[in-house]
């Protein structure tokens, strides 16, 4: 046979946390000046949730109850090029504290289901954020 030969794809994981804090949902800002969910990837011996617990409070110095799957999808990073697979999960904060961005993010906000559309974030978070809306809307979840 030839010397083709395939490597498959490779993913890093990536686990988010939909935060919805008094009608808002909670967003960090990146060094490029987009938005998005908190959280991070995944380590080995961890579980999705405990990457979501542990990177949600080192990013936002709080504490957040995790909810339930809401969405998983892939996309492409040009900075690091690499495909991520992302997985979000609806999460309700653990205190009414609130949140203070890390050092490695520019900012920190907390907006409404309507300013969504129009920020500077994937649509992947975006649709994400909208569905988490949805559910607590419809279990009447505050």
């Amino acid at each position: 046979m030839g010397g083709f030969r395939h490597e498959p794809h490779r993913y890093s994981v990536s686990v988010k946390g939909i935060v919805i804090r008094g009608g808002r949902v909670l967003l960090l800002q990146d060094g490029h000046g987009g938005w998005e969910p908190p959280g991070g990837r995944l380590e080995p011996e961890e579980t999705p949730e405990e990457c979501l617990i542990r990177t949600i409070a080192e990013q936002t110095g709080r504490a957040v109850a995790s909810a339930t799957i809401i969405d998983a999808w892939t996309r492409y990073i040009d900075d690091i090029d690499r495909h991520v697979f992302v997985v979000t999960y609806g999460c309700l904060p653990a205190t009414d504290a609130d949140p203070v961005a890390s050092r490695e993010y520019r900012g920190i906000g907390l907006f409404r289901e309507n300013e969504i559309a129009e920020l500077a974030m994937p649509e992947g978070y975006k649709r994400s954020a909208a569905l988490w809306f949805h559910r607590l809307r419809s279990n009447e979840i505050s």
